[in-house]
């Protein structure tokens, strides 16, 4: 018997088992297994959401959405402070396990200056407080931080690990985070901001 007629013998009758271990497979109902989610699934954006904000830190990606609608000076105010490059290469400087994160005080970008950490900002409040009924203090709020009157925040933000609505008539809510809420878990302080810039920006 020739070399080749072995060989095609061998394939032919390796398909039939493979063929019959199929059959059976399907006839018992078997189903492929099924794929895992994909880690960070991204939310779909809110009706009347407007630009995402992309923060990208040392940990991963964090994008949020924002709410011109309910939040205008105080997006506007933020989206401007973003396209000035105003949070690139500062640091978190604030983490509270299963509470918050807090970013936005240029003076992290000096580790000698670690003292003053969560006192600065751009030196130009927004004005006025815009704390909203319909965008409140959920996982994954991203809200304005200050010091005891909303009309003095400035470039500081936090987000929310857990809902707290005990917030919701002190801190304006201006977005709320649609992907990297694992990012936003894994942080810690001193954790350092490359970059944050606007989805979509030229």
């Amino acid at each position: 018997m020739s070399s080749r007629l072995v060989t095609a013998l061998a394939v032919f009758a390796l398909s039939a088992v493979l063929g019959v271990n199929g059959a059976a497979a399907q006839a018992a109902g078997a189903k492929p297994a099924a794929k895992p989610a994909a880690k960070g699934t991204a939310t779909p954006p809110s009706p009347g959401a407007g630009p995402v904000i992309v923060v990208e830190t040392e940990k991963g990606v964090i994008e949020f959405e924002t709410y011109p609608n309910e939040a205008p000076k105080t997006v506007e105010h933020i989206l401007a402070l973003v396209n000035r490059r105003f949070y690139n290469g500062q640091r978190v400087h604030r983490v509270e396990p299963g509470f918050l994160i807090q970013m936005g005080d240029p003076n992290t970008r000096d580790m000698t200056k670690r003292d003053s950490w969560g006192q600065g900002g751009s030196g130009k409040p927004i004005g006025i407080a815009e704390i909203s009924k319909t965008r409140t203090n959920v996982r994954g709020a991203v809200a304005m931080a200050h010091r005891g009157d909303p009309k003095g925040a400035d470039s500081q933000f936090y987000i929310l690990m857990s809902a707290q609505p005990r917030l919701n008539a002190q801190y304006p809510v201006f977005g709320k985070v649609l992907s990297g809420m694992d990012v936003v878990m894994r942080i810690q302080e001193g954790d350092r901001i490359v970059r944050v810039t606007v989805r979509g920006a030229k």
